[in-house]
């Protein structure tokens, strides 16, 4: 199977149910470090900068991301960090396409 970043965000239509936790948990351990799965509903994770420039160059690139691929994450930009919050909104949960974004938001960080 191909890598998470490698996927394809599909936007959900709200024909599926929020993941399992046995789901969640398989793609969770594909996830490089720092993800967490909160109140297993969400993904949230904070990345660190070295200033505030930094950090608003990566939002605005996780935003282009969301953008292109119709799938929004809650995002909170402060000095030198980025808090990112992910979830599908439709079926208030976590489904396939939100760990495919969290693991290409860490692309994209890589890549900085």
């Amino acid at each position: 199977m191909k890598p998470l970043a490698d996927r394809e965000c599909v936007p959900c239509t709200g024909d599926v149910a929020a993941l399992s936790e046995e789901a969640r948990e398989a793609l969770h351990q594909e996830l490089n470090h720092g993800w967490r799965v909160m109140e297993d509903h969400h993904l949230e994770k904070e990345y660190r900068f070295k200033n505030f420039r930094e950090a608003l160059d990566f939002t605005n690139q996780i935003g282009e991301l969301a953008e292109s691929v119709n799938h929004h994450p809650d995002i909170h930009l402060a000095w030198g960090k980025v808090n990112v919050q992910i979830w599908t909104h439709i079926v208030d949960g976590l489904t396939e396409t939100d760990f495919v974004f969290a693991a290409k938001t860490d692309v994209i960080f890589q890549n900085l």
